[in-house]
């Protein structure tokens, strides 16, 4: 049986030892199952980190897309598993690189209210922070938008103002983040765009 092929029936069956033996054999780590998954994105999909970390400590492919157009980096991203963006991050993230909804890492954590995984992203250099998806929204906007207000997405906005993202970038109807805080009558949030300078036009 090819190494590729135990490595994917050892994650699934969750034995972290013999992939550990497996990998000292050097396998193609850029093999694919039938849904276009590798190794890497398919420990993620098992919710494996440990095992995810092990592989890209030893050369996945942290920006190979699956059938649906995820990656390792994207996945992750959208889960919050912080650790591995950080690896990913470490390991050759691709930020021009999207989702199926044209989205970067940062907007479903945002909108997910993942928030380490937000502040690690927001941080980090070069990053797009106001990447707009084809919804027409900016991860500010969808964590106001599709969040779940005051006590959950409140410590979201402030790490995305504190990364510099632009609080005045409106959806593709022309509406501001703030007058989105505002109809959703979220007063901590828009107190906080208010302070970081945002309008409504």
């Amino acid at each position: 049986m090819k190494a590729t092929i135990d490595l994917f029936k050892c994650i699934s069956e969750g034995h972290t030892g013999y992939i550990k033996e497996a990998l000292s054999r050097n396998p193609n780590l850029e093999r694919t199952n039938p849904e276009g998954q590798t190794a890497l994105l398919y420990a993620l999909y098992k919710k494996d980190t440990e095992t995810a970390l092990l592989l890209i400590g030893h050369g996945a492919n942290v920006n190979a897309k699956d059938q649906v157009g995820n990656t390792p980096f994207l996945y992750a991203g959208a889960q919050g598993y912080t650790s591995v963006v950080n690896a990913c991050l470490q390991h050759g993230a691709d930020f021009t690189i999207f989702n199926r909804y044209g989205g970067t890492a940062l907007i479903p954590a945002a909108e997910k209210a993942h928030l380490e995984t937000v502040k690690l992203l927001a941080a980090t250099p070069g990053f797009p922070i106001d990447h707009v998806n084809n919804l027409g929204w900016t991860a500010l906007l969808e964590a106001i938008i599709l969040g779940e207000g005051d006590d959950t997405h409140a410590p979201v906005i402030a790490a995305l103002i504190a990364g510099g993202c632009d609080v005045n970038l409106p959806d593709k109807k022309g509406i501001s983040p703030l007058a989105h805080a505002q109809r959703l009558e979220y007063k901590k949030i828009g107190a906080l765009l208010e302070t970081a300078g945002a309008q409504v036009p």
